[in-house]
């Protein structure tokens, strides 16, 4: 009979007794990459000036999250060339959970698509973190271009746009932005032309459509909501395929007769690549838990957007689906910017 070497079984047992500590440590030593966070100010990274729809969004989510965390979050704007200057900064930040991006669907779903080079991979250089909020586009003229012109609706605007090609200036938050693609998009399918004028963001572009510098835009809801209620600006459609409930009067695209149109905008939450999961798990959670509040919630979708908060891996396939998207957009559109 074969009798077991006793030295041998203690390797075994030992061997046995570090694999178990390691499984069981493994958990532990990820979790603790979170104790104590955030020990300082954290940062978000808003890739177009203050009072655009992204920098509304980063504002809210840094309120709420300074409330729970007990610690500054600050937003840093850092605006030009259609979000890729902010976000080729929030690629090269440290990984370490103290500095975030507010990206968009321009920053991380079309600007790959349009522009030749990029100064970052939106797939490579970032970690998803959380959708934050959806929203739509909204077509608005400047008021006395609309009366002057007698255009009351859609129909109305593609007759004149007809009959006057490249005559209409049409502002947009920048090259390659999701308010030039709607733009761009809108051209394709209803056979128009405009002359596009390109702005650093929102407020600008916003400014200069009031004033009548430019007659139209694409803009994102939010950021045109309180502009839409005073009367400085006049709806025609939103670009979604049914209509918002913040502007329950204004058609969407397709009930105003431009078939197969959809182009939406986006802002999520994304860290530098290699942030520790741990770090990234708990921010989601705290994102989602600041969207939570009914007064929030009220607050977003009074202004056209609709509160999110996705785990990092939907907010993953979600990107995901929408880079294809904006990329058959694109392509039906011919848009690009060298």
């Amino acid at each position: 009979m074969l009798v077991p070497h006793r030295s041998g079984g203690r390797a075994i047992r030992a061997a046995s007794a570090l694999l178990i500590a390691a499984a069981v440590a493994a958990p532990c030593a990820h979790a603790q990459d979170a104790a104590g966070y955030p020990a300082r100010e954290v940062r978000i990274l808003v890739p177009f000036p203050a009072g655009g729809t992204t920098d509304i969004a980063a504002r809210i989510v840094a309120s709420e999250l300074g409330k729970a965390w007990n610690k500054p979050v600050v937003v840093d704007n850092k605006a030009g060339a259609g979000g890729n200057v902010g976000t080729a900064e929030a690629a090269r930040a440290k990984p370490d959970g103290y500095t975030f991006l507010m990206g968009t669907v321009s920053t991380h779903a079309i600007n790959q698509s349009v522009y030749a080079q990029l100064p970052y991979d939106p797939v490579k250089d970032f970690d998803p973190v959380t959708l934050v909020i959806p929203v739509p586009n909204i077509l608005e003229l400047n008021p006395a271009f609309a009366d002057r012109h007698n255009i009351r609706n859609v129909a109305d605007l593609v007759a004149y746009l007809k009959a006057n090609p490249g005559k209409v200036n049409m502002a947009s938050t920048g090259n390659g932005t999701s308010t030039h693609l709607s733009g761009e998009l809108f051209q394709s399918l209803t056979g128009t032309r405009m002359t596009h004028v390109p702005y650093k963001g929102s407020s600008p572009a916003l400014t200069d459509v009031m004033a009548g510098s430019a007659d139209l835009i694409f803009d994102n809801l939010p950021s045109s909501m309180g502009f839409l209620k005073a009367g400085k600006l006049r709806p025609l459609a939103v670009t979604t395929t049914t209509r918002s409930p913040a502007l329950p009067d204004v058609p969407s695209m397709a009930e105003a007769g431009i078939k197969g149109y959809e182009a939406s905008s986006w802002f999520g939450l994304l860290a530098p690549a290699g942030t520790p999961p741990a770090i990234i798990d708990k921010v989601q959670r705290d994102v989602a838990a600041a969207l939570r509040p009914p007064a929030v919630r009220d607050q977003l979708r009074a202004q056209g957007a609709e509160p999110s908060g996705i785990t990092p891996a939907q907010f993953k396939a979600f990107m995901a689906r929408e880079s294809a998207k904006w990329a058959d957009v694109v392509k039906q559109s011919g848009a690009k910017v060298d």
